[in-house]
């Protein structure tokens, strides 16, 4: 499916700026160190349609990993110690068929396994076992949860969308997930409802562990506040309202040279549901491969062949990369400082 947009076009265009400004500051190019973390797109088939998801993820869509693809993935963890973290996401991760092969196999191999779930897909039909399950494997569950407020959650994810996750974080709580002494961890995610930073995130986490606490007796981990990427659907919503040029501004104005150090895409590598690799997310849906794939280091998972591959090579960037590096910073982890 090809659904490139004029947008995504100017990120390319503007692919200079984040170098021009890392170079400005005496801190590029980019490069990559030892990467510890294989990330797995699985696929973009969703139940849910939010509007600041980067993937355009829906019910309607069809890139599913195959079974091939997941089986290398598992023979790559199996070579490479150093790669000490699964981490599956989507769409839906959980809509895979793969899936549950994907946790056991990983857990097997002593990796740390995390599944970032939306919430909703805990109560699809089918998935009655799913949160026994990720107890059982002991996976981490980081959750979709934009915020306390009903208003704000629907706004984002659809009518409906609060209630069923305040259930779907009842059951994980009753499993043990957020519970201290359990070790079965569940960290929430925090994004904006709009063209906005993030607040800071401790202060936020104190809101959220006592709104949701005392409204439905939920408990959780961790807050991790994300900024919401200026690329495919929630650039759509950019573009609508005339907000693009705007939004890109913030997040360059706020460049942290502080984050840099901390960047995802120096320790990560992020595989596509065809396989493919890229050097984090939001390249992948924009469709900028992997830089190291210019030097003839693995434009595949199958390319992936000695553990030290990609140590030193280039990181593919462009404009949108002043998102991780805006405020405080962001990645899949949170904030960055």
């Amino acid at each position: 499916m090809n659904d490139r947009t004029p947008l995504d076009l100017t990120v390319r265009t503007l692919a200079h700026d984040f170098a021009a400004t890392l170079k400005r500051r005496g801190m590029g190019p980019l490069t990559r160190g030892r990467a510890t973390t294989l990330q797995l797109n699985v696929g973009r088939l969703c139940n849910m349609a939010c509007v600041h998801c980067h993937v355009e993820a829906g019910p309607e869509r069809t890139e599913i990993m195959p079974p091939a693809v997941a089986a290398r993935v598992l023979e790559v963890l199996a070579a490479d110690p150093e790669l000490r973290l699964l981490d599956l996401t989507g769409g839906a991760p959980e809509l895979n068929p793969s899936f549950r092969t994907l946790v056991a196999g990983a857990r097997a191999l002593g990796r740390r396994v995390i599944d970032r779930c939306n919430l909703t897909v805990l109560l699809e039909p089918g998935q009655e076992d799913l949160v026994d399950f990720l107890a059982d494997h002991q996976v981490e569950v980081v959750a979709s949860m934009p915020c306390y407020l009903r208003d704000n959650v629907e706004k984002q994810r659809g009518k409906g969308a609060y209630d069923k996750s305040t259930v779907a974080l009842q059951r994980l709580n009753a499993r043990g997930y957020g519970v201290a002494g359990t070790g079965l961890l569940l960290d929430l995610v925090y994004n904006p409802g709009g063209p906005t930073l993030p607040p800071p995130q401790a202060a936020l986490e104190g809101d959220y562990k006592r709104e949701l606490g005392a409204r439905f007796g939920i408990h959780f981990n961790r807050l991790l506040t994300l900024t919401n990427m200026p690329i495919r659907r929630f650039a759509h919503a950019l573009t609508r309202d005339r907000a693009h040029d705007a939004y890109l501004t913030l997040l360059a104005d706020h460049f942290n040279p502080a984050t840099v150090a901390e960047l995802m895409c120096r320790t990560l590598i992020s595989v596509g549901w065809d396989g493919r690799l890229y050097d984090c997310d939001f390249n992948q849906m924009l469709e900028l491969g992997l830089g190291a794939a210019d030097h003839g280091a693995g434009a595949t998972i199958w390319d992936l062949h000695a553990p030290d591959a990609l140590d030193g090579a280039p990181i593919t960037t462009a404009s949108h990369c002043f998102g991780c590096t805006a405020g405080a910073g962001s990645s899949c982890g949170g904030a960055l400082q």
